[in-house]
């Protein structure tokens, strides 16, 4: 059983971290909601520029993993005026490496869009969505590193005052862009890709304000990071960025598998992806605690409470993820009906929603162990185990069940399922196994 204070403990850490991320998901499904209002192809149009977006800034979004893991672990060592080392490897980095490749992908855009999906008017919808969110590229690297360093040292609480104040703003300016309020005029889809890419600036700048005023004596900015530390950093983040990459290409695939079956099925399977980001929030949550909590357990050198910190934070996510996935299982038309408007859309998103929330307990333990293994540093084994499981198992069978055999949308989201419990399983043994304990950082 958990004592008050180790659960206080979490709570503290987890609780703004999960308020940060629900920000982020409640802002996905009111762009949604206000995009559902323009149809289908443009919900279909936003939803795939969203993971070919999430695609494009996968492996820098790996920064994350490795700024955390350096913070918490000197913090733990009681080294804290090194604790932004990483960080500043981190900001480095994301700068050195999005702003290239941002623009070329912004120029190759209407070549490289067609591919996911060829439905013409979705094309022609979805090329300018993903260009504006292309252009905010280098400021998601910035404030991806961010997030890991406020987390590493338990001031989670930064994290989350940024992103409300920066998700508040876009909801307002996609309001204002994609109806076309105040003067401005209708933008459609593209204009919540522009709401979208202002607001991540302005995250970006708090988060340089914030750090100035808090972290100076941690070292922030103070000098440029030495070859230790970036040799860490990319020993930690390369694995981490990979993961973050195929998962999303494979996300994007999954799109374009569900893409061949139809544009409804695609529609509705953006309002569940949607549902599925916000319910996982608590996991995603509480696993960033885990690794924090573990870092720093083994910079004291205790490895036995790192490990205990690991199974502590997953029994306390599993019962919050449980109760909260219920609505799915009992309620999915409720749920289903704020997001889209036909009832055969509806109806085909009803029986993989209740299925999500039948399974998310195992789901929730899978992301808390995923996201403790990063903390440790075994973000090599994150990625094997996450890229083997959705490209070599997953994906072949969804397209096989899909597109090839007929079986519809909801096999195809049945294997989806399947794929993320197993993997939770694995984790939990790996994590069980305690072969990541002795790894540096």
């Amino acid at each position: 059983m958990l004592d008050r204070i180790r659960i206080r403990t979490i709570l503290v850490l987890a609780l703004p971290i999960i308020g940060g991320m629900a920000s982020q998901n409640v802002l996905n499904l009111v762009d949604t909601a206000m995009v559902g209002y323009l149809g289908a192809p443009s919900l279909a149009a936003v939803g795939m520029g969203s993971f070919a977006n999430f695609m494009a800034v996968a492996f820098i979004m790996g920064l994350s993993a490795g700024v955390q893991a350096i913070a918490s672990r000197r913090l733990g060592e009681g080294r804290r005026d090194q604790t932004a080392s990483g960080l500043n490897a981190g900001l480095l980095i994301a700068l050195l490496v999005a702003v290239p490749w941002s623009l070329i992908l912004f120029f190759f855009a209407d070549r490289l869009y067609p591919f996911l999906i060829d439905d013409p008017e979705v094309v022609a919808i979805g090329v300018p969505y993903f260009r504006a969110r292309l252009a905010g590229m280098v400021a998601i690297g910035m404030n991806f590193a961010f997030r890991g360093f406020w987390n590493g040292i338990g001031q989670s609480r930064r994290y989350l005052q940024t992103l409300v104040i920066m998700h508040v703003c876009n909801i307002l300016l996609n309001w204002v862009l994609i109806f076309g309020h105040f003067g401005f005029p209708a933008l459609g889809a593209v204009g919540a890709g522009i709401g979208t890419t202002i607001a991540t600036f302005l995250g970006t700048v708090i988060y340089i304000v914030l750090a100035l005023r808090h972290a100076r004596g941690t070292g922030f900015l103070r000098r440029i990071a030495d070859r230790k530390t970036m040799a860490s950093m990319l020993r930690l983040s390369i694995p981490a960025g990979m993961q973050s990459f195929f998962f999303a290409t494979g996300m994007t695939v999954f799109f374009w598998i569900i893409g061949r079956i139809g544009t409804a099925e695609l529609a509705a399977s953006n309002v569940l992806i949607q549902l599925l980001l916000v319910a996982i929030l608590p996991g995603v949550g509480f696993g960033l605690a885990a690794a924090s909590l573990v870092g720093q357990a083994l910079g004291r050198g205790d490895r036995e409470d790192a490990v205990t910190w690991g199974w502590d934070v997953s029994r306390l996510a599993m019962v919050v993820v449980g109760i909260g996935a219920l609505v799915g299982v009992v309620a999915p038309d409720l749920i289903l009906g704020i997001f889209l408007h036909e009832e055969h859309t509806i109806a085909l998103a009803r029986f993989p929603l209740q299925l999500l929330g039948a399974t998310m307990v195992v789901e929730t333990l899978g992301s808390v162990l995923l996201n403790a293994l990063l903390g440790a540093g075994a973000s090599k084994t994150v990625m094997l185990v996450s890229v083997t499981l959705q490209w070599g198992l997953f994906l072949p069978v969804a397209f096989v069940i899909g597109p090839v055999l007929g079986f519809g949308m909801s096999a195809v989201w049945a294997a989806q399922v399947g794929y993320r419990s197993i993997q939770g399983l694995i984790v939990a043994l790996i994590w069980r196994s305690r072969k990541w304990i002795n790894l540096e950082v």
